[in-house]
């Protein structure tokens, strides 16, 4: 089940263990589909061979959810880790990092985090609902982990849904990564570390102030909000100067993170957008910043020298700050959506459009952003249907005709779009409602381009920063804003043309600028 490659990866992997760790094995329950179980224990088998650390046992004192579930246990002693389902594909990492992490790998949360994790003192039980083609669903898992790993009222179980349909049935599982706590719904869709401590922060207000303190940073030269390839390279080009620099990031990679190939970064022929985060991430350890990842910037104080509120409780001051918090593109909000993004939906047409070469799209949106789209992507794939809601194209009279003259182009307007569909995890069509008349129609497709508008993360930044009417922050040549002292840079702003070439020279551009102001202002 496992090629030799990866057997070797593993047993280097697992080369320095500090503690031996078991795999519990649910035994047989007669219930369960006996191939797949006969598959599970020979994965497990096979892994538990790169090591005399790791072996598989079958007692019978376990009462797991079934004989599809395993748990790990360290020194005989549980992590409160269960796996339901074999980790396969995209959760083949969730289930490697558990078994180093258990046994004594640090766990890279920042110690603000840990400490208000640890802080739990009431039993939280975890289900996370997942399929091994959803690349959402490792992050949820992994970030859980971690939380039974560091508090040992904290349990927390992965379930393949495809394996378990009638508990998918049972607790109206429409899309994954779903969570359940405690037999309530606590979170479901794209979510990410950050958004999973600020849900348990809010079922528990008193979870930070029970952590532990931290000692505060000292005063910063300067401070990078946003981990995206804007906020990496700014940071990395203040380091560069010598400066005192932390960067505080919900989540490294931003938008990136989110898209599954990458070719038009220049000297790169192609990526992915995981592949790029961790490189963005390795090439930032390689200089001395101060990572603040998992939280967000809450409050900025103006002042000669600022001072950040970050979602932790924790403050940092700081004498110049660079908001490089980037965009989202502004989603539908229909069934099929979120479930398939990667899959068949996208929002860049510049950086997913050659991927659909030959095949039949739609674009949602008929401002300029959805027409523009149209018109690129009349080009490259087979046919184009583009769909408005409102009775005309809002797009200006030069696109416009532009989108008429083009053979494979279709309009639609005044339809809503329902759902989208898909069949095998690629999307397959659009549901939509004739506004006019009411009736439900279909259009068969094999991708969804979104072209509704951007949201700018600028939330919070009302009164600290000049923002336009849509949000964006307001900059000059340099980067700098209408508050002295605070730069921005990247989707956040109101540069035109939302790329990762382009973040990441505004990003350079920002840093230097800062540094600069410090010269002038702090010397």
């Amino acid at each position: 089940m496992l090629t030799n490659d990866i057997l070797q990866a593993l047993k280097q992997y697992t080369a320095n263990m500090q503690s031996p760790v078991t795999l519990v094995l649910q035994q047989d329950d007669g219930q369960s589909n006996q191939e797949k179980r006969q598959e599970l224990k020979s994965f497990l088998e096979q892994v538990a061979g790169v090591s005399d650390n790791l072996n598989v046992v079958e007692p019978d004192k376990y009462a797991l959810r079934s004989g599809l579930s395993f748990t790990l246990e360290v020194n005989g002693e549980p992590t409160g880790i269960v796996f339901s389902g074999i980790p396969g594909g995209h959760e083949f990492n969730s289930f490697v990092l558990a078994l180093l992490q258990a046994a004594g790998t640090p766990i890279k949360l920042d110690s603000t985090l840990q400490n208000m994790i640890k802080a739990v003192d009431k039993p939280l039980s975890f289900e996370v609902y997942i399929s091994l083609s959803c690349h959402n669903c490792p992050d949820v898992v992994q970030a859980l982990n971690q939380f039974a790993l560091l508090n040992p009222h904290i349990k927390t179980e992965m379930i393949d849904g495809g394996l378990f349909p009638e508990l998918v049935e049972q607790n109206n599982i429409q899309g994954v990564p779903t969570v359940i706590l405690n037999g309530e719904v606590f979170a479901n869709g794209k979510v990410d570390t950050a958004q999973l401590i600020d849900k348990l922060k809010q079922a528990h207000p008193d979870l930070g102030k029970q952590a532990a303190p931290t000692e505060a940073l000292p005063e910063q030269d300067v401070t990078v909000i946003g981990g995206g390839p804007a906020g990496v390279a700014a940071a990395i080009y203040a380091a560069r100067k010598g400066l005192k620099v932390t960067i505080v990031a919900d989540r490294f990679g931003g938008q990136v993170k989110d898209t599954m190939d990458i070719e038009n970064l220049i000297s790169v022929p192609k990526t992915t957008g995981t592949e790029l985060t961790g490189a963005l991430h390795t090439h930032l350890a390689d200089y001395d910043v101060t990572i603040k990842e998992h939280m967000r910037v809450e409050q900025i104080k103006k002042g000669d020298v600022k001072t950040l509120v970050l979602s932790s409780g924790e403050e940092i001051t700081s004498k110049t700050v660079i908001i490089a918090t980037g965009a989202k593109w502004r989603e539908l909000g229909v069934p099929g959506e979120k479930e398939n993004v990667g899959n068949g939906v996208a929002y860049c047409p510049h950086c997913d459009g050659p991927f659909y070469k030959g095949k039949d799209v739609a674009v949602i949106g008929g401002g300029n952003s959805g027409v523009e789209a149209a018109l690129d992507l009349a080009g490259i794939v087979k046919s184009v249907t583009v769909m408005e809601f409102m009775p005309e194209l809002k797009a200006d009279k030069v696109l416009v005709d532009k989108l008429y003259q083009r053979e494979n182009v279709s309009v639609l307007t005044n339809v809503a779009t329902q759902q989208i569909t898909a069949s095998n995890g690629k999307v397959d069509g659009i549901e939509y409602q004739d506004r006019e008349t009411s009736d439900t129609q279909r259009v068969d497709l094999q991708g969804v381009f979104v072209q509704i508008g951007l949201l700018p993360n600028s939330q919070g930044l009302d009164g600290v920063v000049e923002l336009t009417k849509y949000g964006e922050v307001v900059i000059n040549e340099k980067g700098e804003t209408s508050e002295p002292g605070i730069f921005a840079c990247g989707d956040v702003t109101t540069v035109p043309y939302k790329q990762i070439v382009i973040a990441m020279g505004e990003g350079a551009k920002a840093s230097l600028a800062a540094f600069d102001y410090l010269i002038k202002h702090f010397n």
